[in-house]
């Protein structure tokens, strides 16, 4: 059975299309329909509820050694109000799950996990805390709401004081007043773009919406649904977990080597990583050169030899052309080289280019 977000009565009323999602019921698209939404977000500004993400609270004197025990990267000198990406390993390297870290204090500190991986996200850190750290997950109480768009920061300086707005990328501010709303604001996103995500308590969630769907009528806000939201992040080439990355991928494989630290003397996992040595296979990126889309789980040839497997793919709005990601044999990834993907017994030419596709001005 489902559930619903705070923001399930609102997406109804906005005329959202609504299906099951990670256990959710969500919007896919309004009846401005993907594109249009898309185009928003690159152009003037999107509204999207992503309250069915998790959210874990680390607390406790040994908080920060447990989160550099579960997670690749290094939290050690992370400074106070900042945001840092990691990836949650398996003992054999595999990847559990990316999220995010938010250090709020020396021993509280906010993790942000993928909504269909949850449970078993909590399960593996629970199974793994060090003793001195208390785990909460917290999901259930908290919606979230992620603005997203170059219009983002004029929005919310018609509802806050600009010193209650985050300036630096994957910042944070704790504590805002947002109209009498308590928040937290992250200047963080999952679309490429300039953009914020809002936590609050659930009961605050709708009036939060209309706060800021009214303050945005004359910056051309909309609402967004997962559509869009797919499309945007693909179009930055943001991996996405169940494509780019599962248990059976590693993060140096999916390309995310920026946030994992082999130099760190120990996390779940990097025994593995450092013994598999050079990566068997790379992300890559794919443009289109054919008649065709490519979607996920599509082989990828040179010539007669399989050297691969796409991992997402579409037509992307703002780019206006055809792309995919995909895992390759690394001995054949330099960019400029001609493959083709097998799209349902057709061959479709394409051409491996820069990561990402799309990167903001």
């Amino acid at each position: 059975m489902e559930q619903k977000t705070p923001l399930y009565d609102v997406h109804v009323a906005e005329g959202g299309k609504i299906v099951p999602f990670a256990g959710y019921l969500l919007p896919v698209q309004y009846g401005t329909g993907v594109i249009k939404e898309h185009m928003a977000v690159r152009q003037q500004a999107g509204l999207f509820d992503v309250s069915h993400m998790g959210e874990i609270l680390f607390t406790g004197p040994t908080a920060l050694d447990t989160l550099n025990h579960l997670l690749t990267n290094d939290y050690t000198n992370m400074p106070l109000n900042k945001v840092r990406y990691g990836v949650m390993c398996t003992p054999d390297g595999g990847t559990i799950d990316d999220l995010v870290v938010y250090k709020f204090g020396e021993e509280s500190y906010l993790v942000v996990v993928n909504a269909a991986n949850r449970e078993k996200d909590f399960t593996h850190m629970a199974q793994n805390l060090l003793p001195g750290t208390k785990a909460e997950d917290i999901s259930d109480s908290v919606a979230q709401l992620a603005l997203q768009g170059p219009n983002s920061p004029a929005i919310l300086k018609k509802l806050l004081p600009e010193e209650q707005i985050p300036k630096g990328y994957y910042t944070a501010l704790p504590d805002v007043d947002l109209q009498g709303i308590r928040c937290m604001i992250s200047r963080t996103g999952y679309t490429g773009e300039l953009g914020y995500e809002i936590y609050t308590a659930n009961e605050n969630a709708p009036k939060l919406w209309q706060l800021l769907r009214k303050a945005g009528e004359e910056f051309g806000l909309i609402p967004c649904g997962l559509g869009a939201r797919d499309t945007l992040r693909l179009e930055a080439a943001m991996p996405l977990y169940g494509h780019e990355m599962d248990e059976t991928i590693s993060p140096l494989e999916a390309g995310l080597d920026f946030g994992v630290k082999l130099n760190k003397k120990e996390f779940i996992g990097r025994d593995a990583l450092v013994s598999a040595g050079t990566p068997k296979r790379v992300r890559v990126g794919l443009a289109v050169t054919g008649r065709g889309i490519v979607r996920e789980h599509q082989e990828v040839y040179l010539g007669q030899e399989k050297i691969g497997l796409t991992t997402s793919g579409t037509h992307c709005p703002f780019l206006d052309k055809a792309v995919a990601m995909a895992l390759i044999d690394p001995a054949h990834a330099a960019e400029g080289t001609a493959l083709e993907v097998n799209v349902r017994g057709r061959r479709v030419p394409v051409e491996i280019v820069p990561l990402p596709f799309y990167k903001r001005p």
